[in-house]
């Protein structure tokens, strides 16, 4: 499909942060956009801000004429969240209209770039936001699909300058619905392997093997984190016949791994107030960035960042043979790009930060996610009180993951399970937030409603300031976490402004 020849772009499900990017892009190319969604948010309101259309009843006569009077030249994108019985999805398929998956046009419109992906479990749209963070302020065009608002870009997309065969594309290849398949890109980023999505995949062993098929879609290089699990790369250690194998690295931070098996690692971390320091090494080229400076806390990014600094040097030298390792110049803009990094809105996000009060905001969904989430929190704050408000995401990762989720949260020194978000699937017996707080071994936990959490937390805020009145030296500030991918986001909010 040649994308020269639509006029016109509908899509269906265009709230969807993924699609949205999308939606952004072929308008910002003078492609007419127009979509549906289920119900309004501040994304879709942006979009209609921006010049989209974008209607939220489910009826053939809220599209625009143009796009049903040429279906020639009109491209429908839909997201497999869709129900089959939708009625304009229907429409379209009954008229002879092309229908095309989100990640399909993804693959579309970067296969022919100097395309680089990040896949994995967890990490990807700090990753690939990380990465563009880097390319832009080295001042490289090129063109960014993120799957989460970049606070340094204010949008989950960057815009190319130009667009042509040189033009660097940034994007996240997700493994859900065996999406990434659809991409054939120059470069990739490979985070994590963690079972995920086992409504799709069926077991833990498919889940690493649909990553091994999407490696193997790489031309160039892998950047992969050394703690994916074992499995992943002895599949590649067997198909080391295929000469068509892209050249697989590994990056780190190198706690319980050899040093000898990363070829990027960061040594030396440490956390001074709210901010991450650590060493870059890149031991292929025997160069090192001392101290760089990372305000986006967390372990976890600190990996994160050197896997886009270890994709960046990479790429760099792969467009221009000629370049050497970065001078000392190079060197220092390097570390301010880290240093002015602003981070992803919901991802170890600050709300607030006062004397008697934290809040930070985090999209974590997984037992890893929130492993990694809350050992960090603690690495910033290791005497204060922290509580963790957490809402599943969908019956099916629940179920999957019950006992992990209930180890995971027993990190906080209090938690509050909300109800579960079921996003797009229906009651499964027997599974709900009930049914992490069953599991839990800690005795510090609650089960309540998102008004309850919120009327819960204000009177903790009230506690700890009379104790600040009788102990003004002693009161350290109450930290509190919303974690989840759900609509936790909207208490979190609210929490920002009225606790």
């Amino acid at each position: 499909m040649n994308l020269n020849d639509i006029q016109y772009v509908f899509f269906i499900g265009i709230g969807g942060i993924g699609m949205s990017a999308l939606a952004r892009w072929f308008h910002k190319n003078g492609k007419i956009v127009q979509g549906y969604d289920k119900t309004p948010t501040n994304l879709t309101q942006e979009l209609a801000a921006e010049g989209i259309g974008v209607h939220y009843q489910d009826e053939v006569d809220c599209i625009d004429r143009l796009f049903l009077s040429n279906p020639d030249k009109t491209l429908i994108v839909y997201t497999p969240a869709i129900p089959k019985s939708h009625t304009q999805l229907n429409f379209f398929l009954r008229n002879g209209f092309v229908l095309k998956k989100r990640a399909e046009v993804l693959g579309l419109i970067t296969n022919p770039l100097k395309t680089i992906a990040v896949a994995g479990t967890h990490g990807k749209t700090t990753t690939s936001s990380m990465l563009a963070h880097l390319l832009k302020a080295m001042e490289y065009d090129l063109t960014a699909f993120l799957g989460g608002i970049a606070a340094n870009f204010n949008s989950n997309l960057i815009l190319n300058e130009k667009l042509d065969a040189q033009t660097i594309a940034v994007v996240e290849a997700d493994e859900f619905d065996r999406s990434f398949l659809q991409l054939h890109p120059k470069w990739a980023i490979l985070t994590s392997t963690d079972a995920d999505h086992l409504d799709i995949y069926g077991k833990s062993e498919q889940v690493v093997e649909g990553f091994a098929a999407f490696v193997g879609q790489v031309q160039n290089t892998v950047w992969a984190n050394a703690e994916i699990e074992s499995t992943f790369f002895e599949k590649f250690k067997e198909e080391e016949k295929n000469t068509k194998k892209p050249l697989l690295v590994r990056y780190g931070k190198g706690k319980n791994i050899t040093s000898d098996a990363l070829t990027y690692e960061a040594q030396n971390i440490m956390v001074e107030k709210d901010t991450f320091v650590f060493d870059f090494v890149d031991k292929k080229n025997h160069f090192t960035i001392p101290r760089l400076y990372l305000h986006m806390a967390g372990f976890h990014n600190v990996e994160n960042m050197t896997a886009a600094l270890a994709a960046f040097l990479t790429v760099r030298q792969d467009l221009d043979p000629e370049k050497k390792m970065p001078h000392l110049q190079e060197v220092e803009k390097i570390r301010a790009a880290v240093g002015t990094y602003k981070g992803v809105k919901r991802r170890f996000e600050f709300l607030t930060k006062r004397e008697d009060f934290i809040l930070v905001d985090d999209y974590a969904h997984h037992p890893t996610e929130i492993t990694a989430f809350l050992r960090s929190l603690r690495a910033l704050y290791p005497t204060q009180e922290i509580v963790a408000i957490f809402q599943p995401h969908l019956y099916t990762r629940t179920r999957d993951f019950l006992e992990g989720f209930a180890k995971s949260l027993e990190l906080a020194d209090e938690t509050i399970l909300i109800p579960l978000y079921p996003a797009r699937e229906l009651p499964l017996a027997g599974i709900s937030s009930k049914s992490i707080y069953d599991l839990m071994q800690s005795k510090n936990k609650k089960l309540l409603s998102k008004a309850e959490a919120f009327d819960y937390i204000q009177e903790k805020i009230r506690q700890k300031n009379r104790e600040k009145e009788t102990k003004p030296t002693q009161t350290l500030p109450l930290v509190v976490a919303t974690i989840g991918a759900g609509d936790i986001s909207n208490l979190a909010e609210k929490g920002a402004l009225h606790w």
